[in-house]
């Protein structure tokens, strides 16, 4: 099982601050499942607006912050490191808790299935022990060759 801090995170998926939503891995196993945690400051952009004088953490970053633990997951294994993974579809997504500043979530990640690079990913986030919001992401993964290829085609 490896952990990871935010460089190693930034070593193997491309979302950057404001949009890296994770930020610590703190169980990995390649292919298989993921766990990443990310403390809600108060501070984020979206919190200003969402809501001014009652800060909720929207259910969207909530779903982004899931799918970036299984993109780790993925482009943890070699044949799609360096790769691209996008959005492919987002099913029975439920949101059971509210998420505040000043808490921390977790993020958990485990395969469903993962064949040629499309993936069904089931996904939980907490506060504590409390469930927050559980869904399944469904994603593409390319890997790096098939992304190369595309940029320079351009």
């Amino acid at each position: 099982m490896t952990s990871l801090d935010r460089a190693g995170i930034e070593a193997l998926i491309p979302h950057r601050d404001p949009f890296l939503l994770i930020d610590r891995v703190t169980e990995l196993e390649p292919g298989v499942r993921a766990v990443a945690e990310h403390t809600f400051t108060g501070e984020e952009w979206y919190l200003k607006g969402h809501f001014p004088g009652n800060p909720i953490v929207p259910g969207v970053i909530l779903v982004e912050s899931l799918a970036q633990a299984a993109t780790v997951m993925a482009m943890a294994l070699p044949e799609y490191r360096d790769g691209l993974g996008l959005f492919a579809g987002i099913d029975e997504m439920h949101f059971k808790r509210i998420v505040r500043p000043g808490e921390t979530a977790r993020f958990e990640a485990v395969v469903d299935r993962m064949r040629r690079g499309f993936a069904r990913v089931k996904v939980r986030a907490f506060v504590g022990d409390e469930l927050a919001a559980e869904g399944v992401v469904q994603a593409i993964f390319q890997p790096r060759a098939a992304t190369a290829a595309k940029q320079t085609a351009r």
